[in-house]
C-alpha cells in the first residue's frame, strides 16, 4: 500500500489530488529548499492546477508510475505547486520557462537549484519521445548529467535568468504622464487586431476578453463588442444547457472549447453582457449575464457564502464527458420529457448531427442564424437535459476559494443585482463579502489568499486586495451601506501600506513583509484577468472620486507612468488598465442620492434607477439618509422639502439637487 506523501497534509484540491503519489513530494516552502541545499539536489518544481487536463495527462503517465518516481526521488527534491493557490511563485518559474524555451503553460516543469533559481524547464513532457519531444525520462537524466558534469554551465545559466527575473519591477517612470491620444490608439490598436467575422481578437485558441470588451464599451465601441458578445453566446464555449462559459475555445468560431469551468471567467462575462445589455437593450445579452449567475449560484457557490474556484475539463476519464450528447442520448432525453415531438427542432438549433462535433459527440452551440427565433421548447428542453446530465459522473470541482475570484463574483452579482432588481443577486454579493471580511481576514485584519475547510491559509497578493478594493466599492453602490465603503477604503490603505513601491511607482505583486520567491515582481498583464496594478490603478481612482482625497488617485496615476508606453503596442495585454486610464481622463460624475432622515432606504429606488438605467462607465455612486458622511461626498447632502434629491457633481462641485429621474438623467446626459 502507497503511504500519502507530504501533501496530504495541504488543502488544495490539485494538490491533494497528488498526495497518492509515489513521487516524494514537497510543497512549496523553506524544507525543500533546505533539503536541496544540504544534499546538493536540483529541485523539480512542478506546477499546475485542479481543472488542467494536461496536469492529469502528465500525472497519470509519469508521476503515478513507481518507475518514473524513483528516479525523480533519488535524483531531485520535488516540489508540487498549485498555482491557483501561489500565483507568487507560479509568475516567476512561468517567466523563467518563457525566457528559455519561447514558450509556456500548464503543466509547468522546472529545474532549480537549491537557491531556488531556475535553470532549465519546459512544460508537459510525454513518458516516451513523441512530435519532436523529448521523454520526461531523458530530460531528467540530461538534467542529472549536467548536474554532476557542467555544473559551471548551470551556475551561469541560473545567474543570467535571475537577473531577468523581476525586470518589470526596475522599470523606471515615463518621464512623460499618459495622454488621451494613447488611448485613441491603443482603441484603434485593439480594432485592428479584432476578428471581425468571429469576434475577439487573433486566432486559435480564444480566450474571452472579457477587460478588452468592458475598455471598448466605456469608449463607444459596438460593433466588435456585438460581434464577440454574440458569438461567444452562440458558441460551444457557452454551455447552452445550464450557463457559464468554459475556459477557452480551441478554434477561433468559439465552438469546440476547452471544457474546464473558472468562477473568474464566469464573473468578468456575466458583467460584459450586462453592461453590454445596457448599452444596447439586446434581451438575449441579459439572459446570458442572468444564467451566467444562477450557473455560479447553484454548482460553484459554498454553504458560507463563498464560492468555488473552479470546475474541471474531464469525467470518467474524458474531457468534455459531461457537458457532450450523441444524437440518441438527446432524443432519449427529450422523448423522456415528452418533448419528442420537438426534438427535431431543437437539434437542428443546437447543431446536432449523428457524427458529432467533438470526438463522436456534440458539443451543443446554436447553429441557427443571427435572428433566428429559439424553438417554444427551447427553456423546456433545458431544464429537462440539465436534469439528466446532472445524473452523470460530475467534473472534479476545485472548492478551494480564493480570495480575489471572490471579489470578482461579488462585483458581478452586486453589479447586476442593482442594475437587475434582482434582490437574489444582491443578498449572495452581501454574503459573499460577510465571508471575505469575516473568514479571509488574519488577526491583524490582513487578507487571506485562499481558504478551504474552515481554514484560511497564504497572504494575500496584490490582486486579492485590489479586486477586493473594486468589489466592495461595487457593493457599496449597490446597496448604500456604509460599512461596505469603510472597508473598500481600509483594505485600499492596507494595500498601498504594504504593496506601492514608494521609489518607482506602482505596486508589488507581493506584500513588503512576504516571503518573495527570487525577485519581487510586478504583475501587469490583463488577460485572462486583470493585473493587480491595474486593478488597483481602477479602485483607486474610484475610490478618490467618493472621497475627493487624491493620494489615492497618485498611487493609481504612479502605475501609469510605469505602463502607459504599453497601451498602444499592446492593448489587448493591458485592456484592464487602459479601462482604468479612461476613467482618468473622462469627465467623472459624482452622484450623491440622499434620502430624508428617518425614511426608508427605498426612497432612493427610483433615483438610483434613473442612474443605473444605462452603463455609465465614468459615474460614482452614492447614497443614504441625511445626516450620513461616509463617504466624503454624502457630506452635508440634504433631501429637498422632505423628498430625496440627487446631486450630480464634478470634481466634488455639485449642480443644483434634482427630485425627479427625468431631471437627474437630463443632468447625466448634459
Amino acid at each position: 500500500m502507497t503511504m500519502a506523501n507530504r501533501l496530504a497534509q495541504e488543502t488544495s484540491p490539485y494538490l491533494l489530488q497528488h498526495k497518492d503519489n509515489p513521487v516524494d513530494w514537497y510543497p512549496w516552502g523553506p524544507e525543500a529548499l533546505e533539503r536541496a541545499r544540504a544534499e546538493d539536489r536540483p529541485i523539480l518544481l512542478s506546477i499546475g492546477y485542479s481543472s488542467c487536463h494536461w496536469c492529469h495527462v502528465m500525472e497519470r503517465e509519469s508521476f503515478e508510475d513507481a518507475e518514473t518516481a524513483a528516479y525523480m526521488n533519488e535524483h531531485f527534491v520535488c516540489v508540487k505547486v498549485d498555482r491557483e493557490e501561489r500565483p507568487d511563485v507560479d509568475a516567476v518559474y512561468l517567466e523563467a520557462v518563457q525566457s528559455i524555451t519561447g514558450q509556456g503553460g500548464w503543466p509547468l516543469t522546472v529545474f532549480l537549484d537549491p537557491d531556488g533559481t531556475p535553470f532549465y524547464g519546459g512544460t508537459y513532457f510525454p513518458p516516451e519521445p513523441r512530435h519532436g519531444m523529448p521523454s520526461f525520462r531523458m530530460v531528467m537524466e540530461a538534467v542529472t548529467e549536467s548536474w554532476r558534469n557542467r555544473r559551471d554551465r548551470i551556475a551561469a545559466a541560473a545567474e543570467r535568468i535571475r537577473d531577468q527575473l523581476g525586470a518589470v519591477a526596475r522599470i523606471e517612470p515615463s518621464p512623460e504622464d499618459p495622454s488621451p491620444a494613447e488611448l485613441e490608439a491603443a482603441t484603434q490598436a485593439l480594432l485592428a487586431q479584432a476578428d471581425r467575422e468571429h469576434g475577439g481578437f487573433g486566432g486559435a485558441p480564444k480566450f474571452p476578453p472579457a477587460s478588452a470588451l468592458e475598455f471598448l464599451l466605456a469608449r463607444g465601441e459596438r460593433e466588435i463588442v456585438t460581434t464577440t458578445l454574440d458569438a461567444m453566446a452562440r458558441g460551444g464555449i457557452h454551455d447552452q444547457i445550464g450557463g457559464g462559459f468554459a475556459r477557452y475555445a480551441v478554434d477561433r468560431h468559439w465552438l469546440v472549447p476547452h471544457f474546464e469551468k473558472m468562477l473568474y471567467d464566469n464573473a468578468l462575462l456575466a458583467r460584459a453582457y450586462l453592461h453590454g445589455w445596457q448599452a444596447t437593450g439586446n434581451a438575449a445579452w441579459r439572459e446570458v449575464c442572468e444564467r451566467t449567475l444562477d450557473w455560479i449560484l447553484r454548482e460553484m457557490r459554498g454553504p458560507e457564502g463563498g464560492f468555488y474556484s473552479a470546475l474541471d475539463a474531464d469525467s470518467e476519464g474524458e474531457e468534455g464527458r459531461f457537458y457532450t450528447w450523441t444524437a440518441a442520448e438527446l432524443r432519449a432525453a427529450l422523448a423522456d420529457a415528452g418533448l419528442a415531438d420537438a426534438a427535431d427542432e431543437l437539434l437542428a438549433w443546437w447543431g446536432v448531427t449523428e457524427q458529432g462535433n467533438f470526438e463522436g459527440r456534440n458539443v451543443l452551440h446554436v447553429a441557427a442564424g443571427p435572428g433566428a427565433e429559439p424553438p417554444a421548447a427551447l427553456a423546456r428542453a433545458r431544464e429537462a437535459l440539465y436534469e439528466v446530465r446532472a445524473g452523470r459522473v460530475w467534473p472534479g470541482l476545485d472548492d478551494k476559494r480564493i480570495c480575489s475570484w471572490n471579489a470578482l463574483a461579488i462585483a458581478a452579482l452586486a453589479d447586476a443585482g442593482a442594475v437587475l432588481g434582482r434582490r437574489d443577486y444582491l443578498d449572495a454579493a452581501l454574503a459573499g463579502a460577510e465571508f471575505v471580511w469575516s473568514q479571509l481576514r488574519a488577526g491583524d485584519g490582513a487578507l487571506m489568499r485562499t481558504w478551504k475547510e474552515g481554514q484560511a491559509r497564504i497572504p494575500a497578493y496584490l490582486e486579492d486586495y485590489a479586486y477586493t478594493v473594486e468589489a466592495l466599492l461595487a457593493l457599496y453602490e449597490a446597496s448604500f451601506e456604509e460599512r461596505w465603503f469603510e472597508a473598500a477604503q481600509q483594505t485600499a490603505d492596507a494595500m498601498i501600506a504594504r504593496f506601492a513601491d514608494r521609489e518607482r511607482g506602482g505596486f508589488f505583486t507581493t506584500a513588503s513583509d512576504a516571503e518573495a520567491p527570487i525577485a519581487r515582481r510586478k504583475d501587469l498583464d490583463d488577460h485572462p484577468i486583470p493585473s493587480g496594478n491595474s486593478a488597483a490603478a481602477y479602485g483607486l481612482l474610484r475610490l478618490s472620486a467618493l472621497t475627493g482625497e487624491h493620494e489615492y488617485e497618485r498611487h493609481a496615476v504612479s502605475v501609469f507612468r510605469l505602463f502607459h508606453r504599453l497601451a498602444a503596442q499592446h492593448p489587448q495585454a493591458v485592456a484592464h488598465l487602459l479601462r482604468a486610464l479612461d476613467f482618468h481622463f473622462a469627465t467623472v460624475r459624482e452622484v450623491a442620492l440622499v434620502a430624508p432622515a428617518g425614511a426608508d432606504r427605498d426612497a432612493l429606488a427610483e433615483l438610483a434607477a434613473a442612474v443605473r438605467a444605462e452603463p455609465r462607465p465614468h459615474l460614482v455612486l452614492a447614497g443614504g439618509l441625511e445626516g450620513t458622511a461616509t463617504p466624503p461626498l454624502m457630506r452635508e447632502r440634504r433631501a429637498v422639502d422632505g423628498t430625496a434629491a440627487a446631486y450630480v457633481c464634478e470634481g466634488f462641485a455639485c449642480r443644483a439637487p434634482v427630485t425627479s429621474p427625468a431631471e437627474l438623467r437630463e443632468q447625466l446626459t448634459a
